[in-house]
């Protein structure tokens, strides 16, 4: 089964497809993690401005359409505002009143049975040797205003396609890229607890720990 898309996502999906065989040799594993209907908030690392082609190009090919957070500028593009908009994705206002509507966004599409990825960082990772660090508690916001599958998963090689902090880019020749999605992060014992700083800390940790763990063993 597969979950049935828009027009903008076929537009998308008729350019990023090309760029993700031309530039990156694929392996992924672990994609039965992600259910095939309903809602799901997948957690990823970020290492690569590159990053939401190839995550989306894995989700795409299973079946699934994600929605990503994307910087609310890019809405102000002529025809590319209105293809994110066909496409689901979420607009995020870093800096502004309207900061606060990315979450709202999520909300919204997990809701609806929708597929959102996040990068919990916030930003890409920063430590030089590509280790994930702290994360914002927004991913711990979503997850427990949302009885959804929390899903953890890493990725390693993109940065070696577009190592953004440096500002290189080596398309050529393609390079390996591997992805580990792994089980649903088991929740329930935070659920009960009030919603307060500590928890959203808390879950938050659990949550990075255990994407770092799956990036281990990929890295191994």
């Amino acid at each position: 089964m597969r979950e049935k898309g828009t027009f903008a996502i076929g537009v998308l999906a008729s350019v990023f497809y090309p760029v993700t065989w031309l530039f990156a040799r694929r392996t992924t594993r672990g994609l039965e993690n992600i259910p095939r209907e309903g809602a799901a908030l997948v957690v990823l690392n970020h290492p690569s401005y590159i990053d939401p082609i190839i995550d989306a190009i894995s989700i795409h090919e299973y079946g699934r359409i994600p929605r990503f957070f994307t910087k609310h500028t890019l809405w102000k593009i002529p025809v590319l505002g209105r293809v994110l908009d066909g496409a689901g994705q979420i607009p995020v206002f870093r800096g502004t009143s309207k900061a606060g509507d990315s979450l709202r966004g999520a909300d919204a599409a997990l809701r609806d049975g929708k597929v959102v990825v996040i990068y919990p960082e916030g930003t890409l990772t920063s430590d030089p040797d590509g280790w994930p660090g702290a994360g914002r508690t927004g991913v711990a916001r979503l997850a427990l205003a949302n009885d959804v599958p929390v899903i953890p998963a890493a990725k390693w090689g993109t940065k070696e396609i577009l190592d953004s902090r440096r500002r290189r880019f080596r398309p050529f020749p393609p390079k390996r890229v591997r992805m580990l999605v792994g089980e649903p992060v088991d929740l329930s014992a935070y659920r009960d607890r009030p919603v307060d700083r500590e928890l959203l800390g808390e879950v938050t940790e659990v949550v990075m720990a255990r994407v770092r763990e799956l990036l281990k063993e990929i890295r191994d």
